[in-house]
């Protein structure tokens, strides 16, 4: 990773010893905090249980899930497309990822691949060469959103099911280890109003504010996690996905 010491936190921060979503209005629109949040509590429950050795942040941005992950890797390599709005310092290999990936076979531990996905016009090319660049063994972190609004226009394609996520996985020689929904119903319909609200002046972004804190305590509760496990079937906001690389079969 170039320039590692002028890293600083971006769409991610530690706040009260947790991960969470920025509340600078520059990194994250007042409407996405509590998806961030939500996604933030993964990536810091899984990370230290599964990220390890060389990792490569493919689709990096500002790499701002750099300071959760760093603790647990030996090395970071930054890749991402030059047309990227993130404008970043920290890039070893500008390319897009629709194609051919410039890194060496079997080269990595550990990939990132948070909130990319749905902005791949060709996702199973990018599934092979994230195993051809993978030892086995290694690990693939892999977010994306389900029910959420256009982002990133005009590079948003897709919304995939968890089924779509498994199958990409799997035959491109992953096995899936995690593979869990983020949110449920709650957290959908405050998300659209969230964002809705944020649009009013004045009034609207201390009330998407409110509301996000409040699903936010929610979704922390015993009782909320399991309305989110139940309604998270049909209405999820998004998954989350670990995935390790097995091994290449041996040809007889």
């Amino acid at each position: 990773m170039k320039n590692e010491a002028t890293w600083r936190e971006t769409k991610y921060v530690k706040r009260g010893g947790r991960l969470r979503a920025s509340t600078d209005l520059r990194e994250v629109v007042m409407g996405s905090r509590l998806c961030g949040d939500c996604i933030a509590r993964l990536y810091e429950e899984y990370l230290p249980r599964y990220a390890r050795g060389a990792t490569a942040d493919l689709g990096c941005g500002k790499v701002p899930l750099y300071g959760a992950y760093r603790p647990h890797v030996s090395s970071v390599t930054c890749v991402d497309w030059g047309n990227t709005p993130f404008q970043t310092t920290h890039l070893d290999f500008e390319c897009d990822l629709n194609g051919a990936l410039p890194l060496e076979d079997a080269s990595f531990d550990t990939l990132i691949l948070s909130d990319v996905l749905e902005h791949i016009a060709r996702p199973e090319p990018l599934w092979a060469e994230m195993a051809r660049i993978l030892r086995p063994g290694g690990v693939a972190f892999v977010n994306t959103p389900f029910f959420y609004w256009v982002h990133g226009a005009p590079y948003d394609y897709y919304r995939y099911t968890e089924f779509a996520h498994r199958r990409f996985a799997e035959l491109a020689g992953f096995e899936v280890l995690v593979l869990e929904r983020i949110g449920g119903l709650v957290e959908v319909a405050c998300d659209v109003f969230a964002k809705s609200a944020s649009a009013v002046p004045v009034v609207g972004n201390p009330v998407a504010a409110l509301a996000q804190s409040a699903v936010g305590l929610w979704s922390r509760s015993s009782t909320g996690r399991k309305v989110a496990h139940w309604t998270g079937r049909k209405f999820p906001l998004g998954y989350f996905m670990v995935a390790r690389r097995l091994p290449v079969p041996q040809q007889s």
